[in-house]
């Protein structure tokens, strides 16, 4: 009867603690409950206090923070050449990219654009990661791989738009945009005139010549785009997107004072290089104005990525497998913006 009182009197003691204290991890329960009696006819020790809602709460608020800390810290690169678009919808419809913005002198009356035929609709799409927590963990306070997890899934939660824009460039040559052709396609129609934005020659820095027919091809083929009246859109390319594989030659096209032959570099200082090593395509190249507030793609944010979990004591996956559960859950989807603004190439010659 006395082992009796004693155990009620430490788990009131501690039930008490655990309010005044507020979370605490359940290392920090360890340590307190490491010296309570332990009953050998049921099994009941210290340690079975270790999973209750202030332990639950305490261990996924220190995961959420490790989650947020490394969203914040992890690298992105899909703002260098995609716009945001905020959606308050399931979708949102792009038909006004077929009106390019340009200034016009007034004279009468003003000439109203009306939007085009031209229908092109963006679904947000759901994404998740999710992990488990056994509660055989939390009671053996082996929390430590879950900390790590944690950490990657919010790196791979800031990284999502990387990877849906990517695979939109991944998907170009064979993916239609507003207008109905593909975005890297040879034939866009413009006043009636059929316009490429498609190149299939190698990216090189072998000399002027090979420097000229591919970045020099993209270039001068972007500043021959005009809007629906045939006025110049002035368009100039300023990144040079590539994989890893071509990275040195991008590089050398964009600093360089002299090309592979050792003849002067005409383009030093007017390429920024964007290496994307998620490109599936090794010699694929692509050159993007994003020097305007419309980019060439789009990332559309339905929910930002964020921290959730399923800590309740009384959930079936609780009772009937002993399983918590954190992820992060995000709304979003990837879309194309104008093709006047990228020149592709598949460098397949």
């Amino acid at each position: 009867m006395k082992r009796i009182m004693t155990l009620i009197a430490g788990v009131f003691g501690m039930a008490v603690f655990f309010l005044l204290a507020g979370p605490v991890s359940a290392g920090d329960i360890t340590n307190l409950a490491g010296d309570m009696p332990t009953d050998p006819i049921g099994g009941i020790t210290g340690m079975a206090i270790l999973v209750n809602a202030t332990a639950i709460n305490g261990l996924f608020t220190s995961l959420k923070a490790t989650f947020n800390k490394a969203f914040a810290g992890a690298e992105s690169q899909w703002k260098e050449t995609a716009m945001l678009v905020p959606s308050t919808t399931k979708q949102n419809d792009y038909a006004w990219l077929s009106n390019f913005p340009k200034m016009r002198k007034w004279i009468g009356d003003k000439v109203v654009k009306a939007l085009s035929a031209f229908s092109y609709t963006i679904v947000n799409e759901d994404f998740e990661a999710t992990v488990e927590v056994d509660r055989n963990d939390i009671k053996d306070d082996d929390l430590g791989i879950y900390g790590i997890q944690a950490q990657d899934a919010g790196m791979s939660a800031k990284e999502l738009p990387d990877e849906i824009v990517t695979e939109l460039k991944d998907k170009a040559f064979e993916s239609e945009c507003f207008d109905g052709q593909y975005f890297y396609d040879t034939d866009h129609v413009v006043a009636g005139a059929s316009i490429s934005n498609k190149l299939t020659v190698p990216l090189s820095a072998a000399s002027v010549a090979a420097a000229k027919a591919s970045w020099g091809a993209a270039k001068d083929m972007m500043a021959g785009f005009t809007d629906d009246e045939g006025r110049p859109l002035g368009l100039r390319p300023n990144i040079l997107e590539v994989g890893s594989a071509l990275e040195e030659t991008a590089k050398l096209l964009a600093t360089g004072d002299k090309l592979e032959d050792d003849s002067p570099n005409p383009y030093k200082g007017t390429i920024k290089v964007v290496v994307n090593d998620r490109l599936l395509s090794g010699t694929q190249w692509m050159a993007h104005c994003t020097k305007r507030a419309v980019k060439p793609f789009v990332y559309q944010e339905r929910e930002k990525p964020s921290f959730v979990s399923q800590t309740n004591m009384d959930s079936d996956d609780v009772f009937m497998r002993k399983k918590y559960k954190f992820g992060a859950e995000a709304r979003a989807a990837g879309g194309y913006g104008l093709w006047q603004l990228s020149v592709g190439s598949t460098g397949a010659g």
